[in-house]
């Protein structure tokens, strides 16, 4: 069957009259508020889209892991600027930047709504052996398309110690659907970026999450790996590693996904009844997300009021 060409056209201007005809009881503060900073966003928002301004900071991180998180989100901005909707649509400037009392815990936050949303990403979690800097890039797709959706993720753990995760997450079974495992995960080269990770960087080896989920939710050309400086290994090498192995692979594996998946479609026109399994799994992995990731950090590090602001935004993103 042939694939689905997804159309991206740029979105509509919002406006407030919209809402006009509906009864009082029916009206959504969110959308209104939305509305409201959707008609504020200033020309050049609109040309880059995802360029907060406390995001493209990236304070703590190794000056080639900054340059890294530019790199993907300027790729984003140059490719799909036309067809997103700037952050301060979505996230309101108090959660755009955040921190704990004691500024040890810092965190920012943009969410490009469009193609269905881009969700980038820092934190650095405070802990008594040091603090840790995650950093996330996450790009889903609506259900009018089974592409798989985009996940980025480096851990710096410590100066000589981080996690690495990049993927395309598969929205369908792999062993029912020959043909989408062919299309997206044989075809796209994927498993030689894989591999090349894994000869290049002696250091690299697989990482097992605790969660059997989790490790289900991947693809088989995953790349989830732990990277070790070690018999005197200094920041300088895990510079090198980020820059020189790392940034490279992470840049093809996007522009796959933005080529194959974003602008070429799924393999499929989803139907109703698609795209209510399609939803249905994509519902269950952002929940288990939440949950597993954030539900239990987030209130320990930044405190009750930060975390139920911030994990709202997120929850009414993913439509949880």
């Amino acid at each position: 069957m042939g694939r689905m060409i997804l159309p991206l056209c740029p979105h509509p201007h919002v406006s407030l009259s919209s809402y006009s005809t509906l009864p009082l009881k029916q009206i959504s503060i969110r959308k209104i508020r939305n509305s409201v900073r959707a008609l504020s966003i200033t020309p050049f928002e609109m040309e880059q889209p995802m360029r907060g301004r406390a995001l493209m900071e990236f304070p703590h991180l190794l000056a080639p892991h900054k340059d890294l998180m530019v790199g993907l989100i300027s790729a984003l901005d140059k490719r799909l600027h036309r067809h997103l909707l700037p952050s301060s649509a979505t996230v309101p400037p108090e959660a755009e930047y955040y921190q704990n009392q004691s500024g040890a815990s810092q965190g920012s936050l943009c969410i490009n709504r469009g193609i269905d949303f881009i969700l980038a990403s820092w934190l650095r979690l405070s802990s008594p052996t040091g603090a840790m800097n995650i950093t996330n890039i996450q790009g889903y797709l609506k259900s009018s398309t089974d592409a798989p959706h985009f996940q980025f993720e480096l851990v710096q753990c410590s100066p000589t110690y981080f996690i690495f995760f990049l993927d395309l997450i598969p929205r369908k079974d792999l062993v029912l659907n020959p043909d989408y495992l062919k299309t997206f995960y044989e075809d796209s080269q994927l498993e030689a970026l894989r591999k090349q990770l894994g000869t290049q960087v002696l250091e690299a080896k697989p990482y097992f999450s605790s969660s059997l989920y989790f490790r289900n939710v991947v693809s088989p050309t995953g790349i989830v790996v732990s990277i070790t400086c070690e018999d005197g290994g200094t920041a300088g090498r895990a510079e090198e590693i980020i820059r020189d192995n790392i940034e490279p692979i992470a840049n093809e594996v996007l522009e796959i996904w933005m080529d194959s998946c974003v602008c070429k479609g799924g393999t499929t026109t989803a139907g109703e009844n698609e795209r209510d399994q399609l939803e249905k799994r994509d519902r269950m992995i952002k929940s288990r997300a939440i949950e597993m990731d954030l539900s239990s950090s987030m209130p320990i590090q930044f405190g009750q009021e930060v975390a139920d602001r911030v994990l709202g935004i997120i929850r009414g993103v993913f439509r949880l």
